[in-house]
């Protein structure tokens, strides 16, 4: 009897040994680990993102700031535009650099003599800013899709995970006809495993995605109100040819 006692307890430790992230991931079968491996991969490239984005967004705003300083300094916009060069190094700055070549490139062949050219011009300058600032955006919203898709999914991934664990605990129990804790254990804690990498790469996906899509609006709207306000001057600037 108490031979019986020792060997029950001792096997009872050894389950319990195994119940390990390694442990689990070694003794599931090809399904239950295929599931591992892609949601570990997808956390990965999820951190790899926000860290990324919150990285780029932070640096972003220093540059506009920046870029807002010397813009409002009072200073010459030609000699700005030819600090920034032919490669900005900001969202801002391009969209800046993209309307002043068009407007050097205008009065280097004449075109805003008449005022039919110089309605033109300002039309060709709008479109060359809106068309840069989408272009700049589509940059810096790069890979947020990711993080919306791994946020969507993920949980579901681990769900089937979960599924194929419990079917894989109701094998063993038919198989060993036998429904002791330690028969169905294995199958169970791959279950709830992979549930819980699932949640794992999901929350902070989808924390990350609100958060970086509220301040990508933000940067936007504040392009967007650049924009509009050099639009405003260079237009004044059009009116004073008159």
């Amino acid at each position: 009897m108490e031979s019986n006692v020792i060997e029950t307890v001792s096997f009872g430790t050894a389950v319990a040994s195994d119940f390990t992230v390694w442990g689990l991931f070694v003794k599931s079968d090809i399904v239950t680990k295929l599931v591992m491996i892609g949601l570990f991969l997808a956390s990965f490239w999820c951190w790899t993102v926000i860290i990324d984005k919150w990285l780029r967004l932070r640096r972003l705003g220093q540059r506009a700031e920046e870029f807002e300083d010397s813009f409002w300094s009072g200073g010459s916009l030609d000699d700005l535009y030819d600090r920034v060069g032919a490669r900005p190094p900001d969202p801002m700055s391009a969209i800046f650099a993209a309307a002043m070549g068009e407007w050097r490139r205008s009065a280097a062949r004449g075109l805003i003599d008449t005022e039919r050219l110089r309605d033109t011009l300002h039309e060709r300058i709008d479109r060359v800013m809106e068309v840069t600032l989408g272009r700049e955006m589509e940059r810096v919203e790069r890979y947020l899709v990711f993080l919306a898709s791994a946020g969507a999914t993920a949980p579901f991934v681990g769900l089937f995970g979960t599924v194929w664990g419990i079917m894989n605990s109701f094998q063993a129990i038919a198989t060993a006809k036998n429904t002791n804790i330690a028969v169905v254990a294995p199958g169970l804690s791959e279950a709830l495993f992979t549930t819980a990498m699932g949640l794992i790469v999901a929350v902070p996906a989808v924390a990350a995605y609100n958060k970086f899509a509220a301040d990508t609006r933000r940067y936007a709207a504040r392009l967007e109100s650049f924009a509009a306000e050099f639009s405003a001057i260079l237009s004044r600037q059009l009116e004073e040819k008159t």
